[in-house]
């Protein structure tokens, strides 16, 4: 702390003297000096120096950073090795500068808003090079006014004092963001006019201490499911779901501050950079922003109107209209034997190009116009296209029957309706256009004339002429266009990430399904021609028996035999059937022969399982590898059993596209789709848990932290040594460093009585090589063993609490006379509960100097049962023993059924008639859903049972409309 009253002193100083740069006063100064010219390095207080001499300071300056970061490596790993060390201290300290900052009134709010963004706006690394005394005053940024340096002032000793990296790793993790001393420096190519933690906490609507620490949360590579889990109290309780939507939003403002910086470059190479327009593009806050500003300027053969007009020499007559208008004469500029000057007309359209360029580049005039939008119905419109109307496909036409003449407001309109005129208007099917009302036009025309845009000077009827016809022309050829692009644009960036999160959400109720265990399964792939592929599996998942079946080729009699021999004699009782082709023949044999108890004594049932992607994954290198003997046609049957039995683990074996649940996935951002649903995948994987010693390499690689080459470094290094007897042996592994330690040990589960038989024979067998062993090889074998005997099994490793809070799991442990031994029985609940009942979750938490998120978490992984999965909490598969027609259906009737799909206009739900029925969205009232269950949203999810009643059935079309009673 010694080094704050210097560094503040420096930050006021560079503050109080620092004006606006030369870039942004005059365009003649930054003509001079655009060779020379770089946002990150000029300040009005020194003078100009060469590029080489800059070269050179930029060259000291390095080995002072390397220094720095050698050192903080030293201590960081140093520290990591203890991780017994309070955190609390440092926890409570974080509420104390954070959240009392975002309650006070003043400034200090905003002082905050802006911590991990001023000066270097895009990079938090940029936190780094600032305590380097060296170069506190040299690396200021040029483009930021004074009043947001004192700010700066006021959130750096809010926010981000320099405690070095080893606190982000183990002495508090969960405190406030730090400066990375020892990272690269970070050039200031991201610098922009705009504040990004106001700019995120905007787009996302969470709050700016939130979004100032989760930048530095995703700066240092934490992820979803550790920040989810483990740093609760740094962003209020968000769920995983929201974690991601600030993930986009921050990489989206990122990828403009790219961009924008990118074309500056390329302006300022090509002598096209203006004050005016820098600061024009600094603004830019969208892609689309950007690419308005922008246009004018990019290479063609042509270019605009406007700087056609430039090039005549008409810009100081257009100036000078809105400036000057007195001493203006246009018929001085004309030129008989030039184009475009030729006569009074040509001149006079010439500045009416060149003044609506300036008003559609004017970020005041945008903002009005944008505002006056929002109070006014805007509608999109769609109709059939005349083109595909002649020569089109009438079963497409068809498809988009509702938006032949379509019409809504755009603050309405739903998501799924967007998808579907995009895609309409893709295939040439739809014509879309923005309507805007001519209110707007008139209003805005007046306000630019008589308001923004009014002369200093008297003008002449002629100038007020040419002056509105400049203000139309603006409106007419350049901000009706952007306007409609900006629309189209957000709503359909809208409805991609609102399918893209249904997308997540429906994966994540499908993963998390209740795995049926305990019981072997037959698992039927369906099919006519080639036959039915059966495959039996055992409890632990083992493949017991295959075969292939014809049961629809007139030999269903003698192959049910067979079936009924397979069943008896690995005492299999469950059934999974996969709903691809034969599906519906398929169950109606079964549910035939069970209905005529043909299994007797086995009570058998069945279900339907989802086999989307399972043909994928049979011909994939993971099921060569897992079943190498095995035809691709039956590994696909194995695949549908294991499903039923461990859903997640089978699941995470196929690409997440390809498992189905959700709309549009070709029409959406395939990048996008393959972030989140990889993020979902790894959010239920890391929360589910992983045995270490038993989990396959697929399904290690899915946990927080890892990737495929750390899963299998895991897996060689278990096959190599042994089990894993405690979470500390994790740090053995090569590629595990301390920051993928931290990521995937809170994950990572143990069984503890396996490990205690482990360790038993380990002893036994240690006896037996002691006489055995003098020297060489057989010596070194002994300290192998000796090392692996002298590792102890930690209760704690079989829960959900973190290595760094062990310290105070065990404080609490003897706060409460419980022993570490008696984890999950229902002992430790009634000592958890005295203890509660009688301090309070908050006294206790102050009493062992923590916070209360982690004392909860404290407290739930020690109650929780072993083996506890949270699974248990989600619905089970549907199991029948008979079958519905779909002609056998009436109005009226009340059925169950399981949520096969949701989408934002309703609920799919298969009620065993071969066609899912569709619940409209209207229909799914709070009142309807059940109370007992933590919902994320309004909304039903794959795996749920429901009560359904029909209120529609279309035979012609195979529709069937339902109406949700409540859920099972």
């Amino acid at each position: 702390m010694s080094s704050l009253p210097r560094r503040v002193k420096c930050v006021a100083k560079a503050s109080t003297s620092e004006e606006l740069p030369s870039f942004l006063n005059s365009s003649s100064e930054s003509e001079e000096e655009e060779e020379e010219w770089e946002p990150n390095s000029k300040t009005a207080r020194r003078p100009r120096l060469p590029a080489k001499t800059e070269a050179k300071t930029k060259k000291a300056t390095a080995p002072r950073s390397t220094v720095a970061r050698k050192m903080v490596k030293k201590v960081a790993i140093k520290e990591e090795m203890d991780v017994s060390l309070p955190i609390a201290p440092v926890e409570d300290n974080k509420m104390q500068l954070l959240k009392p900052k975002e309650e006070n009134a003043g400034t200090k709010p905003k002082s905050l808003n802006r911590t991990p963004e001023v000066p270097k706006k895009m990079e938090i690394n940029s936190f780094q090079g600032r305590n380097q005394n060296s170069l506190v005053s040299d690396e200021k940024p040029s483009t930021s006014v004074p009043v947001v340096k004192q700010e700066k002032c006021e959130e750096e000793l809010a926010f981000d004092e320099p405690p070095s990296k080893k606190i982000k790793l183990n002495a508090c993790p969960e405190g406030k963001p730090v400066k990375n001393l020892g990272g690269k420096k970070i050039k200031e190519e991201f610098e922009m006019n705009w504040d990004i933690v106001q700019a995120l906490s905007e787009i996302t609507n969470v709050e700016p201490w939130v979004c100032a620490n989760l930048i530095w949360l995703f700066q240092e590579e934490n992820t979803i499911p550790f920040i989810a889990r483990y740093r609760k109290e740094l962003i209020n309780n968000l769920e995983a779901d929201a974690l991601r939507e600030v993930q986009h939003a921050l990489e989206e403002l990122r990828t403009v501050a790219k961009k924008t910086h990118t074309m500056i470059q390329k302006l300022k190479k090509e002598g096209k950079l203006s004050s005016c327009l820098l600061k024009g593009l600094l603004n830019c806050r969208t892609l689309e922003e950007l690419d308005h500003v922008s246009a004018p300027y990019k290479t063609g053969s042509k270019g605009t109107k406007a700087q056609r007009a430039k090039q005549l020499g008409l810009e100081p007559a257009a100036l000078s209209l809105l400036q000057n208008p007195m001493e203006l004469n246009l018929f001085s500029y004309i030129r008989p034997n030039t184009k475009g000057l030729a006569n009074i007309q040509e001149v006079e359209a010439g500045v009416q190009h060149i003044l609506a360029d300036i008003f559609a580049k004017d970020k005041d005039t945008l903002d009005f116009i944008r505002k006056l939008c929002q109070q006014r119905y805007i509608s999109i419109q769609s109709t059939l296209a005349k083109v595909s109307s002649k020569n089109g496909n009438e079963k497409d036409i068809d498809k988009f029957q509702l938006y032949h003449e379509f019409s809504c407001n755009i603050k309405n309109i739903q998501h799924h309706q967007i998808l579907a005129i995009n895609r309409g208007e893709n295939l040439k099917i739809l014509t879309v256009k923005v309507n805007v009302p001519d209110g707007v036009k008139n209003e805005f025309c007046w306000w630019c004339v008589n308001e923004r845009w009014r002369p200093k000077q008297f003008l002449k009827p002629e100038f007020m002429r040419l002056l509105r016809s400049s203000v139309e022309d603006a409106y007419k050829r350049l901000i009706y266009p952007l306007l409609c692009r900006e629309f189209r644009s957000k709503l359909t960036s809208d409805a991609e990430k609102e399918s893209v999160m249904m997308f997540g959400r429906n994966l994540r109720q499908l993963l998390l399904t209740s795995p049926v265990r305990g019981r072997a399964l037959m698992g039927v792939d369906p099919g006519y021609k080639h036959g039915c592929k059966l495959a039996i599996i055992s409890p632990t998942s083992q493949i017991l028996h295959t075969d292939v079946v014809y049961l629809h080729s007139g030999q269903g009699f003698r192959e049910a035999e067979k079936i009924k021999r397979l069943l008896l004699q690995y005492n299999c009782s469950t059934v999974v059937i996969g709903n691809g082709t034969a599906c519906r023949e398929t169950e109606a044999y079964f549910a035939d022969l069970i209905m005529k108890k043909y299994f007797a004594p086995l009570d058998v049932v069945y279900c339907i399982v989802s086999e989307a992607g399972a043909s994928i994954y049979s011909v994939s290198p993971e099921a060569s590898k897992e079943m190498p003997d095995l035809d691709p046609n039956l590994r696909s049957a194995v695949s549908i059993a294991r499903r039923v039995q461990d859903p997640l683990a089978e699941l995470v074996k196929i690409e997440p596209k390809h498992i189905g649940v959700g709309m549009y996935q070709h029409d959406v951002s395939q990048t996008l789709l393959k972030a989140t649903l990889d993020s979902v995948v790894e959010e239920c994987v890391s929360f589910v848990g992983v045995d270490i010693n038993i989990c396959s390499e697929i399904l290690l690689r899915h946990i927080a932290g890892l990737n495929t080459n750390r899963a299998k470094n895991i897996i060689e290094w278990r096959e190599k040594n042994g089990p894993f007897i405690n979470r500390e042996q994790l740090k053995e592994v090569k590629g595990l460093g301390p920051k993928t330690f931290q990521q995937c040990a809170g994950f990572i589960r143990f069984n503890q009585e396996y490990i205690k038989t482990f360790c038993s024979n380990k002893k036994n067998e240690l006896g037996s090589h002691a006489l055995l062993t003098k020297a060489g090889a057989l010596g070194k074998k002994k300290s192998k063993l000796t090392s692996c005997a002298s590792q102890q099994p930690n209760p704690l490793d079989q829960t959900c609490i973190h290595p760094e809070s062990y310290n105070i799991a065990m404080r609490f442990l003897s706060l409460i006379g419980g022993n570490a031994n008696d984890i999950g029985k229902p002992d430790m609940q009634q000592k958890v509960n005295v203890v509660i009942q009688k301090e309070g979750l908050e006294g206790t938490a102050k009493r062992l100097n923590t916070t209360v998120h982690t004392l909860q978490l404290i407290i739930d992984g020690l109650t929780q049962p072993e083996g506890y999965d949270i699974r248990t909490d989600f619905d089970k598969p549907d199991f029948k023993r008979s079958i519905v027609c779909f002609e056998d259906l009436s109005v009226g009737a009340i059925l169950t059924g399981k949520v096969e799909n949701a989408t934002p206009f309703g609920v799919f739900v298969d009620i065993g008639v071969g066609k899912a029925g569709l619940i409209p969205v209207r229909n799914i009232t709070e009142a309807k859903l059940s109370k007992v269950k933590k919902r994320r949203s309004l909304g039903l999810g794959p795996g749920e049972r429901v009560e359904v009643k029909v209120l529609n059935v279309d035979i012609p079309r195979l529709r069937i409309t339902l109406d949700l009673i409540r859920v099972l």
